[in-house]
């Protein structure tokens, strides 16, 4: 991608993976994807799926809790090094994408596992290609969110993300002043990685006027939240599932808060209309850490190990 502010190779914290990269050519142009192959015998792929401001940097951490397993993870279209694919965006849009990259690599069947966003691109692929996805394993996201009918495409994207949308605005000097921007961020305090830097350094691109923005593109964000959070899609997908869903939920949400994106009232309610979702919590984390920190990482790499055994019974 033209650009790009960070080249680093990026880490999986242990000698369990080797890393590459590939372009897979999709609608609208190619999907960067990240894949990281096991050191050794490899025993199981998974898909892993990023939110909606992230990139597949996202996954590091819990890659590492995947010794033997070949771990999978797109760009999604409007982000990371898939920023510049053209096109409308959406659930079916991501979905088609994810087909695309398994066929790329020669995998037939697989886990699918999705962060925030992408739990719900994780809920809709396994939908719309139920013969491509063995599992799903949902990560504080994937049930629809408590959320006032009615709202405006702005009003929704500020109620769901806040500061998080508003982020995709800002512009900056440097990769180290986007590193101090996020180094104040409440829910990094105590969790600061230098995977965590990877990640940051690579969403920067150049904004063509002599700074850096993220590489989120505003307009597909709006797209998929409207998509998300007031189509037919999500709901109709939770319905009429075949495949077994695991979802996991963080207490705290995007600025460390409490509750999380779900709180437990609506939770239960959600859960009460989805019973073919087993829901579990994890302690001490929100909704960052439950993927981009070590001991959320380890807990979710740890329930995906259990689907990835379960589909191979």
């Amino acid at each position: 991608m033209d650009g790009a502010m960070s080249t680093a190779t990026p880490v999986a914290r242990a000698a369990t993976h080797s890393y590459r990269a590939i372009d897979v050519p999709v609608v609208g142009g190619d999907l960067h994807v990240g894949v990281w192959d096991p050191v050794g015998e490899r025993t199981d792929d998974v898909l892993l799926v990023h939110g909606v401001t992230a990139s597949h940097l996202a996954w590091p951490f819990v890659v590492s809790g995947l010794p033997g397993v070949r771990a999978v993870a797109p760009d999604l279209r409007g982000r990371g090094r898939s920023n510049t694919l053209a096109g409308a965006a959406g659930m079916r849009a991501h979905a088609d994408d994810l087909a695309a990259t398994l066929d790329a690599l020669g995998i037939e069947k697989t886990v699918i596992v999705g962060h925030s966003m992408g739990a719900f691109v994780a809920i809709v692929f396994a939908h719309l290609h139920p013969d491509r996805v063995s599992r799903v394993v949902l990560v504080d996201g994937g049930l629809p969110l408590d959320l006032p009918p009615g709202m405006d495409a702005d009003a929704l994207v500020a109620a769901v993300l806040g500061p998080t949308a508003a982020r995709l605005s800002m512009r900056f000097a440097d990769a180290g002043e986007y590193l101090d921007f996020w180094r104040d961020h409440a829910a990094f305090q105590g969790a600061w990685s230098r995977e965590l830097e990877a990640y940051l350094a690579y969403d920067l691109v150049d904004d063509g006027d002599g700074a850096f923005r993220p590489a989120t593109s505003y307009r597909t964000m709006v797209e998929d939240s409207i998509d998300q959070n007031t189509g037919a899609s999500i709901v109709t997908a939770l319905a009429e599932a075949t495949q077994p869903i695991r979802l996991l939920t963080a207490p705290r949400g995007l600025q460390n808060e409490e509750p999380g994106l779900y709180a437990p009232a609506h939770l239960a309610r959600m859960l009460a209309d989805a019973p073919g979702v087993r829901h579990s919590g994890i302690d001490d984390v929100n909704h960052y850490t439950i993927v981009m920190a070590p001991d959320g990482a380890a807990a979710v790499a740890a329930a995906v190990r259990e689907e990835l055994d379960a589909a191979r019974d």
